[in-house]
């Protein structure tokens, strides 16, 4: 039984995986992940859609995309596990000039922060690239080669094989029940099982960070927001070499998954909780959204007891909050990705590892991501949330 830990990374999933990935690698032998489930990716990064992308809005966010994305595509290489990365693009449609201002403004920011793989394109691009859109209201979009999708529970499963071979240790079955301080800041973390003494400890546990801050006495501005999936059976009639295409006048958004497709959409009415119960009304409404843009999904067949539904971990302003807690020293935090977690796991590794034992990290301004940002006025907005 462990009594001791340099780092106690609660949450295994791709986010706390890949921070003990990194931990390790810098040479911190004495990191513990604890699990609280039977198996890692019961949380979000099971249900995860799997995108990546470049295409964000903010500086911060991109930047965290160019060291992800590569990372990515050299994972096999690097890990010796695969990451199941495909760069199939993102297929962005505006339907209305003030959609195209928007994406004419990220590409200026997407070029500046060093992404060149990024391109407007014209009605005619977009009806070449995905022939089966209604394309009348289309006014053009934007198209990124580099963007595509990855398996989340490989990655995780990579992340964690790797930091296990590199001393870390992991504890399934292992729900955190308390975080001990004293005098100095973080102490120990329990478990129903032992007490692990510590001086670090990162909360990475997504949609359910907040409950865990709250046991080390930190209010955490982080909700959970169901979003459901919809996927269909075999269907040969759109490319599987499709991108993930996304249209911004209603938020419905599809990709090519096994022989068929994957389908989404952000309920707008949606309200924030834990409930991860897939409604069935909801293939209603996306497939409606759907034959509207992509006519020929009137012929697709799905079944909703494959369907499913998972937690987004939403910040007030879209952007994760990453770094030390203040005013409980010992007290780390990676979680709020707002849907990007499985994306950003390769940078938020990098960044979290840097900031635990150097202070600072070259990949990002950390500070524009802390926790004081809330209070002190100064959230950035991530827009290009889907």
């Amino acid at each position: 039984m462990i009594h001791s830990a340099d780092v106690v990374i609660i949450g295994g999933g791709i986010v706390g995986s890949s921070i003990a990935y990194q931990l390790t690698k810098a040479g911190c032998r004495s990191v513990v992940i604890l699990e609280r489930e039977s198996h890692q990716g019961k949380g979000s990064t099971g249900k995860s859609m799997g995108g990546v992308r470049a295409q964000f809005s903010t500086e911060s966010s991109i930047r965290m995309s160019l060291y992800s994305i590569p990372f990515f595509r050299d994972f096999e290489q690097t890990m010796g596990h695969p990451s199941g990365y495909r760069a199939q693009g993102y297929l962005l449609l505006a339907t209305n000039q003030r959609h195209m201002g928007y994406l004419r403004t990220n590409v200026q920011i997407q070029t500046a922060a060093g992404l060149d793989a990024v391109r407007l394109v014209t009605k005619d691009d977009i009806v070449r690239i995905v022939p089966q859109l209604r394309s009348d209201d289309i006014v053009g979009g934007t198209f990124c080669s580099i963007d595509g999708f990855v398996d989340p529970y490989s990655v995780m499963t990579g992340f964690t094989l790797r930091a296990v071979d590199q001393g870390a240790q992991l504890f399934r079955d292992a729900a955190v029940t308390a975080i001990d301080r004293d005098s100095q800041g973080v102490a120990a973390v329990r478990t129903a099982q032992t007490k692990i003494e510590t001086r670090i400890v990162v909360n990475a546990t997504g949609a359910w960070s907040a409950g865990v801050a709250k046991m080390a006495g930190l209010d955490l501005p982080v909700e959970p927001l169901r979003r459901m999936l919809v996927p269909t059976e075999p269907f040969e009639k759109i490319s599987h070499d499709a991108p993930m295409t996304i249209d911004l006048s209603t938020g419905f958004h599809f990709r090519p998954e096994g022989l068929g497709l994957l389908m989404a959409w952000a309920d707008p009415d949606e309200k924030p909780s834990f409930n991860t119960n897939f409604d069935r009304a909801f293939v209603e409404k996306v497939l409606t959204l759907g034959v509207s843009r992509v006519p020929v999904l009137e012929e697709v067949a799905v079944n909703p007891s494959r369907a499913w539904a998972g937690l987004y971990e939403m910040t007030p302003d879209h952007h994760p909050i990453l770094g030390a807690a203040p005013g409980i020293p010992g007290l780390f935090l990676s979680s709020g990705f707002s849907g990007h977690g499985v994306m950003h796991s390769p940078a938020t590794g990098k960044i979290m590892a840097d900031l635990i034992l150097k202070g600072t990290t070259d990949l990002i301004d950390a500070k524009l991501l802390d926790y004081n940002r809330f209070a002190e006025g100064r959230m950035i907005q991530e827009t290009a949330v889907f």
